[in-house]
């Protein structure tokens, strides 16, 4: 009796994988990385009832739509992989169907050695063929938050600044299956319905907060102060992905599109320590210290007036006082003065000609109708004036005059020591060199 109900299975689940399949899911929504594939066998004679789930016919469809990715696999290997939208017809190593190709002698024999094969597993189908789909949007709205102050090195060249502190960031990013072998093979695998974010977030959200200390490293080196980094989410994005490319992109195919900064907070404690170095720096100048200097004696005096409690004692104290602050803020100034004296002229102006009323200019703006100085327009050849960007005139041959530098910051006008060979960033902005940059 076991024999003669195998044999019956093993024969209608044949008859049933004849026909063709259509697979697809229904639209992944944020929350969803990866589906089993579904079929359409809703209110089709037998199929609901006798067709095998994990059994592909040949001829059958998988709809691909936009923002997915399908794979079949067989007998737990990948075989097939599809990134376009559209239709994909599947025959290889799939059932044999009368429905699909020219009927023949020939498979008509490979249908009866598929039954007796099926016979020999109780009835049952002796493979398994699945289909999934790989969610490929950009998933968004993951938050992040250091619970725990994270170091960040200022560096302020200006003076002389190099000091460790401690920062508070929170904000979101987003991530996106880059590579959904990689994410099949050591993430999800077979899943049985859906593979949901929140499976992965907590691990992947611990590994961003991990790699936040060495990616604000590589930023801290461009110059880029913490306040700022609001306006470097590109830059802090590349170096997460530099950092965790190891992890993410090579072993689960996945990576960070972008990351965005919500607030950056330092202690008070670093807060006021920075800006009592920067204070003190300031006074290395010695007409700003003349000045500060002179503040504080106008203040003192002021003070002294509202005394109404021996004022004149007071200004007795102030005179002497006011004697020898004035020597020193006179020595002061007259430092600065010969300091100013001894620095080295500044170089004339690069010339340039307004695009729009063609007017000689050298400022930032043509004195004639306002038009902004074009970035990157070159320099101006003193023989002939043509605006030229290479070494020579194109006009008339004549060298660019010495001291005029290849690069120059489009955004705030930085000028690298060795004008051939500029940083990959300006240290002044943060902003990437690049061809708009060459003048």
């Amino acid at each position: 009796m076991g024999l003669l109900n195998a044999g019956l299975n093993a024969l209608s689940g044949t008859l049933a994988s004849q026909w063709k399949e259509y697979f697809y899911v229904d639209s992944m929504t944020e929350n969803v990385l990866a589906a089993k594939a579904q079929k359409k066998t809703k209110n089709r004679f037998g199929g609901s009832r006798w067709e095998d789930d994990n059994i592909i016919s040949a001829g059958s469809v998988i709809a691909v739509a936009d923002g997915q990715c399908a794979m079949i696999v067989d007998q737990g290997k990948i075989v097939e992989f599809c990134a376009e939208p559209g239709e994909y017809i599947y025959d290889k190593d799939a059932e044999p169907s009368i429905f699909y190709g020219p009927f023949s002698t020939d498979k008509l024999k490979e249908i009866l050695k598929i039954t007796f094969e099926r016979l020999s597993f109780g009835g049952q189908a002796g493979k398994d063929q699945r289909v999934y789909y790989f969610n490929t949007k950009e998933l968004i709205g993951n938050k992040y938050g250091t619970p725990n102050p994270v170091p960040f090195r200022v560096v302020d060249r200006n003076i002389g600044l190099d000091v460790d502190i401690s920062i508070r960031c929170f904000g979101e990013y987003s991530y996106r299956i880059i590579n959904p072998m990689l994410f099949y093979t050591n993430v999800c695998g077979n899943v049985e319905d859906l593979y949901r974010r929140e499976q992965l977030d907590g691990q992947l959200k611990t590994e961003l907060l991990t790699a936040l200390q060495p990616a604000f490293a590589r930023i801290s080196e461009m110059g880029i102060r913490y306040s700022a980094l609001p306006g470097h989410t590109t830059e802090i994005a590349d170096a997460l992905n530099d950092v965790l490319s190891e992890k993410w992109a090579n072993l689960r195919g996945v990576e960070i599109v972008s990351f965005g900064v919500s607030s950056v907070t330092a202690s008070k404690e670093d807060e006021d320590m920075i800006k009592n170095l920067q204070s003190s720096a300031a006074l290395r100048d010695p007409n700003m210290a003349a000045a500060t200097l002179a503040g504080a004696t106008a203040q003192a005096m002021r003070d002294a007036a509202k005394n109404e409690n021996g004022a004149m004692t007071a200004f007795m104290g102030m005179g002497m006082a006011q004697q020898a602050a004035g020597s020193n803020i006179q020595g002061l100034f007259q430092t600065g003065a010969a300091m100013e004296a001894q620095k080295p002229a500044q170089p004339a102006a690069e010339g340039w000609i307004c695009p729009k009323c063609g007017t000689a200019a050298t400022g930032k703006f043509c004195p004639e109708c306002g038009t902004a100085k074009p970035a990157g327009q070159g320099w101006t050849c003193p023989a002939c004036g043509t605006v030229n960007k290479g070494k020579f005139c194109t006009e008339c041959g004549t060298k660019k005059p010495a001291g005029e530098p290849l690069y120059r910051c489009d955004k705030c006008g930085w000028e690298p020591e060795d004008p051939a060979h500029p940083p990959k960033f300006c240290p002044e902005c943060g902003d990437p060199f690049g061809e708009e940059d060459r003048i």
